[in-house]
This record gives C-alpha cells, sequence and structure tokens, in this order.
C-alpha cells in the first residue's frame, strides 16, 4: 500500500482494493474460466451478449427486470464508475467515509469531490439534511453538483441503510435534480437476509439511478476484474448508455474473455455458485462478529457489522495511549495495527474520513488466509472459529487490542 505523501500524511492518491475474501477459488468457476482460456476473440467493449444476458437474469430474479440495452459490461467496478462520471459530468458528492476507489476516479477527471456526512447508525449513504446543504454550499460557491455515488451494503462501515433513511436521501437528491449511483458491491453478502431488510435506490428511483456491482464483492474471485451496470429504462438512459460505450472503448476496457465466461456463469447462480456464497458470507459473518467483539471489549467503536467482508474500527477512546506510542493520526494507526497485525489496515482516511480520527478498517479475509488446505478447510469446518490458524489470527488480534486497552487503563488517573 503506497504512502501518502513525501512524509506518509498528504493528500491520499492511492486506495486499498477490495477487501480479498481469503479462500479458494470455486473450482466450477475455474473449470470454466480455463474451457474459454483458448478463445482467441476478445469480449466486445461493453460486454457480450452471454454476459448481457446473464446480468439481466441476476437482476430479474432480484425484482428489478431489466433488457440487454440498458446493462454494461467493465473489468471491475473503478472502470465503470470512470465512464459514468465522465459521462455524466459535474461535480460528485459521495458519502464520508466511501468506498476508497469512488473519488479517485472523479478527480483523475478533474472533477471535483464532496463529501457529504452519514448518520449515526450507518455508512454509505448521506444524512439527508447534510445533503441537501451541500448541494446548496456548492452551487452557491459555483460549482455544478450532478452525480451522487452511494451503496446500501456499504464499504468500508459494513453497515446496511435502512429503507426509510434511504428514502429520504434518494427524495433529498432527486429534489436537487442530481443522478444517484448505487455501488451494489455487496448487496449479496448480508450477514443475516433473513432479518435485514435491503433496498435499493433503483427500486424508489428507476428513472435517476444507475446501479453498479462489482461481482468481486461475492461472485467472483478479486483477481478477476468484471462489473456491471444497470441504467434507467429513459432516453437519458439511452445517452449514458451510448455515452459510457464511448469512454470504454476509448480506454479499450474489455473484461477478459475468460473471465467474461467465468462472470456469466457466476451471473446465471446456478447451485455451485449460490452454495459457495452462502458458505462464505456465513464464514465471513462469524468472523467480523468475533472481531467487532474484540474492538469492543478493547474499548474501540465499531458499529455492528451487517454485510461485506470488512469491519470498521473506531480506536479513538483509546487515543491517549495510542499517543503514547506516536499514533497521533489515522495515517499512524494505519502504520501501527499493519506492523503489529502483519495485515494490511487501511486508515480511515483512504476512505474519504478526517485524518485526525483514529479510524481502521480491518478485513475478514485477511483473518482466514493460510495454506491452501487451511482456507478449504475454512469452508468446510462447522466451527471454523476454532481451527488453529483462525484461532490464532483472532487471539493475535484480540492481543494487539487488548495490549492498547491495557496502556490506556494504566495512563487513566486514579479516582
Amino acid at each position: 500500500m503506497r504512502g501518502t505523501g513525501p512524509e506518509g500524511h498528504g493528500p491520499v492518491r492511492y486506495g486499498p482494493a477490495l477487501p480479498a475474501d481469503g479462500l479458494p477459488v470455486l473450482p466450477e468457476l475455474a473449470a470454466v474460466l480455463a474451457a474459454a482460456a483458448e478463445r482467441a476473440d476478445g469480449e466486445p467493449v461493453g460486454g457480450g451478449r452471454a454476459l448481457l444476458d446473464a446480468a439481466c437474469g441476476y437482476w430479474e430474479r432480484r425484482g428489478t427486470p431489466t433488457g440487454p440495452d440498458r446493462v454494461v459490461a467493465g473489468p471491475g467496478a473503478p472502470a465503470l464508475l470512470l465512464a459514468l462520471t465522465a459521462a455524466l459530468g459535474g461535480d460528485v458528492l459521495v458519502p464520508r467515509p466511501c468506498a476508497a476507489w469512488w473519488a479517485p476516479y472523479a478527480r483523475l477527471l478533474g472533477r471535483p469531490v464532496f463529501h457529504v456526512p452519514t448518520p449515526a447508525e450507518c455508512g454509505g449513504v448521506p444524512d439527508p439534511y447534510a445533503l441537501l446543504e451541500t448541494v446548496r454550499r456548492v452551487r452557491a460557491e459555483g460549482g455544478d453538483p450532478r452525480l451522487l455515488v452511494l451503496s446500501v451494503a456499504d464499504d468500508p462501515t459494513a453497515t446496511v441503510a435502512p429503507p426509510e433513511l434511504l428514502h429520504e436521501a434518494v427524495e433529498a437528491a432527486a429534489g436537487e435534480g442530481l443522478h444517484l449511483i448505487s455501488d451494489e458491491t455487496w448487496r449479496d453478502t448480508l450477514h443475516a437476509p433473513q432479518d435485514t431488510v435491503l433496498v435499493g435506490p433503483a427500486e424508489m428511483l428507476p428513472d435517476r439511478v444507475t446501479v453498479v456491482s462489482d461481482l468481486a464483492g461475492a461472485l467472483l474471485p478479486s483477481g478477476w476484474p468484471a462489473a456491471v451496470a444497470r441504467l434507467p429504462d429513459t432516453v437519458t438512459g439511452d445517452d449514458l448508455h451510448a455515452r459510457v460505450l464511448d469512454v470504454l472503448t476509448a480506454l479499450d476496457a474489455r473484461v477478459a474473455a475468460p473471465v467474461a465466461a467465468a462472470a456469466a456463469f457466476a451471473l446465471t447462480e446456478p447451485e455451485p455458485v449460490t452454495a459457495r456464497v452462502e458458505t462464505a458470507v456465513g464464514l465471513h459473518a462469524r468472523v467480523a462478529a468475533a472481531a467487532h467483539t474484540a474492538v469492543v471489549a478493547a474499548g474501540g467503536l465499531a458499529l455492528p457489522p451487517r454485510a461485506g467482508r470488512h469491519l470498521y474500527a473506531d480506536l479513538g477512546p483509546l487515543r491517549e495511549a495510542l499517543a503514547a506510542r506516536g499514533v497521533g493520526d489515522a495515517q499512524d494507526l494505519e502504520d501501527l495495527l499493519t506492523a503489529r497485525l502483519g495485515m494490511p489496515v487501511p486508515g480511515g482516511h483512504r476512505f474519504g474520513d478526517d485524518l485526525g480520527a483514529l479510524r481502521v478498517r480491518l478485513s475478514t479475509g485477511m483473518l482466514l488466509d493460510g495454506t491452501d488446505a487451511q482456507r478449504t478447510e475454512c469452508l468446510m469446518s462447522p466451527t471454523p472459529l476454532e481451527l488453529p490458524h483462525v484461532r490464532r489470527a483472532l487471539i493475535h488480534l484480540r492481543s494487539v487490542l487488548d495490549d492498547l486497552r491495557d496502556d490506556a487503563q494504566r495512563r487513566e488517573p486514579p479516582r
């Protein structure tokens, strides 16, 4: 992970990748990719018919039918977000914090990015009143806000926005004439789907919402870049579709043919894929819950993780103890925990959060990592947290956090 500047505390230009799952590739997916490896012809820009039809079927099963002329595929969600941002124009609004890859693509195009605070109960969706105030302030200063990027199942906070809060934010955005891009990469990774109501913005405002999903969230390995976007079924959507394809063509941003074959297979959701997704989500939910318990027991703060394979921890309550170790901001905290835990622990500043806030994202996949046999065992075991390599990783996490808590307690003045 590259530093943020010559001294490591300058403007953040490089963010961490999506949290990896730390698990072996599904054999059926590997077989499809291998069978397509000899294809000499490339996948068309925007995706071939098999991939687009599979994406349509995926969304139809989720109650949002669409046609292939409203779907675009690209080599990862960042390429699609870049193309959409270029096509839509104007200034960009994002929640604070937000996925690390959202803002850099707007800045690459020279577009101003404005962060909007999120409500206390979740991340991924801006507070509606803060959104209205930000839009009005930007316009008063001569800006041109046109695009809001949000996520209901969120990276980095691992929360799921309540439908009523999302509805207020969507109404506020619509009233200001904003186009919404809904990043639904983590939609299929709900830890307790029977207890979690997830409603997407496109179900509330279909004419002004583009849905983007990186398949590395649930369906494909993170090293096989593929993503799909669903555009509005309107005249404006027609124009946007054409302009997005223009940008992707200029970049020659194609999904590799073998990856496209695997993506199409995964999007049809055959039984091996759905079984793996269910098992992997359950596994990461257990690890995330254990990590959350460790953070809270050490005196830190974190919203309970509801989706994904990550956890967003606030160690602000341990600030004094951390200061004694030379930690004054999120970059310092990232450096300390990355060294102590032996795995990347990106600071909140990489997600647009305040540099001075002592927040980090923990990846559950890193706590599962091991040999191929150990990673396979994680999927097969009814008690994966009791496996020796997982138990060691969790004990080490608790030990590092408890050490900080003990430092903080020693520094408390006697009562």
